[in-house]
């Protein structure tokens, strides 16, 4: 798979190499000459260019990416260089930086942005996942098709604990995607059992968060 983010600082590299961990193939691109650290990122291409310029994407030759990465530190930028990568080189998917919460209201479909990742809502869903049993926390918006990752922690008192995944009446738009068990993680089939302490991941559609949780919780 071929990524393009557009910001090179502390982010984008950080995120460059994970994707070369992966084995995917990464072009970072940054206006900023001090942004241009090779040696942090020697697998990476790099191009010295303004991202929200048509003719530095079409030397990056955007039209070949797979996945477009907005991560820069100015959402400004980010909206630009999300709406071009859609609109101007149909881009397959866009994944967008939110720097001010304030600004999330943006970071949709009619700015070419698949994913939106809001660090500030990220940190304080880790901060309630990390404290809360028996609550549905939200951890991130897929603004296409408006479905969420969400995560609920079995509590002991569950009415589902002991049930199996498929003889449950999961709500309609929703997946459970992954059960996070003593360290494990497990890929759910419909035989497997539910247990008071378990993690539960699901994609969900926003309408049905709300009978999700009250499915999952003993309240």
């Amino acid at each position: 798979m071929r990524v393009a983010i557009a910001g090179a600082g502390a982010v984008g590299r950080s995120i460059a190499q994970e994707l070369l961990e992966n084995g995917h193939e990464v072009l970072l691109i940054d206006k900023s000459p001090r942004a241009i650290k090779v040696e942090a990122v020697p697998r990476a291409e790099w191009l010295l260019a303004d991202a929200c310029e048509i003719a530095a994407l079409d030397d990056a030759g955007l039209e070949r990416c797979h996945v477009a990465v907005a991560a820069s530190g100015d959402d400004k930028v980010n909206l630009v260089v999300s709406l071009l990568a859609k609109t101007e080189y149909g881009v397959p998917r866009v994944v967008a930086r939110i720097n001010h919460p304030k600004n999330e209201w943006l970071f949709n479909e009619s700015w070419g942005v698949d994913v939106a990742v809001s660090t500030p809502r990220l940190l304080s869903a880790l901060v309630e996942e990390a404290v809360s049993v028996g609550d549905l926390v939200r951890l991130m918006t897929f603004r296409q098709g408006e479905a969420n990752l969400v995560e609920l922690t079995l509590p002991e008192d569950a009415p589902l604990s002991g049930q199996r995944v498929g003889s449950v009446t999961w709500p309609h738009d929703t997946a459970l995607v992954a059960i996070l068990r003593e360290g494990r993680v497990l890929v759910p089939s419909t035989d497997d059992t539910l247990e008071a302490g378990d993690e539960l991941l699901f994609v969900a559609s926003q309408d049905v968060e709300d009978e999700l949780g009250d499915l999952l919780s003993s309240r």
